[in-house]
């Protein structure tokens, strides 16, 4: 049986009275528990509820530098991350730069030819080559200690922003403008992305330089925050405090956002533009970005964003659309591979662990959870990167913590980290010979994992009937939805399953039609991809079959009338 959160309590239930039982009680367990947590909560305030960005450290110094190096006609370089956070980042960095005349140039490294972060060969080049006396990092350099060593040996100065954890030691750079850099950092809100780090220093800058102000107009920054917003959903870092304020604004100006190549994007997606919502960011616009550098060049993406030309921007589309369709098919062809070898293997192992030099880890992540959620357990996929060294993803298929895990194996890897459900490794050319034995060893010393780590509690109960779009749109209060803001999860007991399809090129995905007993009313609940124990619930059930049903609430936007339907979580036959 599925379980279900227990009610709130009755002082709870009193402080939130203002709200009905159910937005009272999704409140509550995101950890909103006054009155005015809650009316911030639902109404994010860009004049109120945004934090002063020189309260960062090292905001001031930062933005004070940027501010001379533009009046003085310096040459800025700015360097970003090639995913969908870097380059939004650069992007806005871009647009700002042009607006008030700077001298400057982008640069993106290649994924597979430089790999992340920053690299003393592309400082070289912008420093010697090209004259840069200022680098500007975006969503990276924290780590960097080497690189911005020799930007400073080179003479020019470094300012990174980021939000990634720093090593044992901080670059030294000019300025590091980094919640997370800093045990005593005093800036309200430490979540930010990287894009939303070099927002900040955009704002701080034209606070600080009235100069500015006579290019840059009182409020035009706001026009920066479809990157922020973009960034923001698509890096999924946590979805509260300044991050939800971000997202809404965010979406609020992607949807009226003049960017040609957006707006080319959004028509070859079918998207409307005017409705824009975080699931298409999350699961149409950011793919195709982080695409672009996976099996091709992060600069497309890049152009696509800054473009002016209707011509270039068709171009890059095309190009996007091309680079993610081979994204699908590498990743469908390492998923073959996988299958291939399990199969030749016999019966799998409590733990998967396989890999080849010639796949790209990049492509990794998503194969490796559609692995471990058909065989539900834990999968390990390694390939090579272009600086030669074994890296990869793992999936937990929510049986074991994918971080204890690492840590029980933990003299295999070079480095790891990750959360409960998924991670990332590098591992030693020496130790990927006996990788899976080490941990299949290493999970069978594990504790066995409580059960209520993976366990999905359902909001309510909720009849099909009950799934209207009055009844969605009082949801939506809460969105956007991300991490620590998930959408609510309701649960649908023993209904009656009165269709069983399959919809794809290949039938992969699946539809059920599903009404309460003695009820005509039915609504269509689908899941993408079946796998694992859905599909194999789903293929026990037939017309007439009784089940509960654990999903979430979505518009099919693209049936007529954008009618509401269920995405599925989980199946049980009653």
């Amino acid at each position: 049986m599925f379980p279900l959160h227990d009610p709130l309590d009755a002082a709870l239930r009193t402080e939130l009275q203002e709200h009905d039982d159910l937005i009272a009680a999704l409140l509550a367990r995101r950890g909103i528990t006054t009155k005015e947590a809650a009316e911030k909560f639902l109404n994010p305030s860009y004049n109120l509820h945004l934090h002063d960005p020189l309260l960062m450290a090292d905001m001031s110094k930062s933005a004070r530098r940027l501010a001379d190096a533009i009046l003085a006609g310096e040459k800025i370089a700015v360097w970003s991350d090639y995913d969908c956070d870097g380059i939004p980042g650069g992007v806005l960095m871009h647009d700002f730069l042009q607006k008030v005349g700077a001298d400057f140039e982008n640069y993106i490294p290649h994924r597979h030819d430089e790999g992340y972060g920053m690299n003393v060969s592309g400082i070289e080049k912008l420093v010697t080559e090209g004259g840069a006396t200022l680098i500007i990092t975006i969503d990276s350099g924290i780590t960097d200690l080497e690189p911005i060593a020799r930007a400073k040996k080179l003479g020019a100065d470094v300012i990174v922003t980021d939000h990634h954890l720093p090593g044992s030691a901080l670059p030294d750079a000019f300025a590091i403008v980094n919640p997370h850099a800093r045990e005593a950092e005093t800036y309200p809100f430490r979540e930010l992305c990287g894009s939303g780090v070099a927002w900040k220093l955009v704002c701080a800058t034209l606070s600080l330089e009235p100069s500015l102000r006579e290019k840059v107009p009182e409020g035009w920054e706001k026009w920066l925050l479809d990157m922020v917003g973009l960034a923001t959903i698509a890096d999924m870092v946590p979805m509260v405090g300044e991050n939800r304020v971000l997202a809404t604004y965010g979406l609020t100006v992607l949807r009226c956002s003049r960017r040609i190549g957006l707006q080319k994007l959004l028509r070859t997606l079918r998207i409307n533009q005017r409705t824009l919502t975080e699931d298409d960011v999350g699961f149409m616009i950011a793919p195709r970005v982080n695409a672009a550098s996976r099996v091709g060049d992060a600069r497309d993406a890049f152009r696509l964003f800054t473009t002016t030309n209707e011509d270039e921007a068709d171009a890059l589309v095309k190009i996007l659309e091309k680079a993610n369709r081979e994204r699908k098919a590498q990743a469908g062809a390492i998923t073959r591979a996988v299958h291939a070898r399990i199969k030749e293997r016999g019966a799998p192992r409590s733990v998967i662990a396989l890999g080849d030099p010639a796949w790209r880890p990049a492509l990794l992540g998503l194969v490796a959870g559609n692995i471990a959620d058909e065989y539900e357990r834990p999968v390990f996929l390694w390939g090579r990167e272009g600086n030669m060294r074994l890296k990869g993803s793992m999936r937990s298929g929510n049986t074991t913590h994918a971080l204890d895990l690492m840590r029980a194996a933990v003299d295999t890897f070079e480095e790891f980290g990750g959360h409960r459900a998924a991670g990332g490794f590098t591992v030693r050319d020496d130790a990927v010979f006996f990788l899976e034995d080490r941990l299949v060893d290493a999970h069978a010393q594990l504790e066995q994992t409580d059960e209520d780590l993976f366990s999905t509690y359902a909001d309510a109960l909720l009849a099909p009937e009950e799934a209207t779009h009055l009844f969605l749109q009082k949801l939506e209060r809460l969105a956007p939805f991300g991490r620590e803001n998930s959408k609510p999860v309701f649960l649908f007991r023993t209904v009656s399953v009165q269709e069983i399809s399959h919809f794809g090129k290949s039938g992969e995905h699946l539809k059920l039609k599903i009404a309460s007993a003695n009820s005509s009313h039915a609504v269509d609940a689908v899941t993408f991809f079946a796998k694992g124990s859905i599909a194999n619930v789903a293929a026990t059930l037939m017309k007439g079959s009784s089940a509960n049903i654990l999903a979430h609430l979505e518009r099919d936007t693209f049936s007529r009338g954008t009618p509401v339907r269920l995405r599925l979580i989980d199946i049980k036959a009653v």
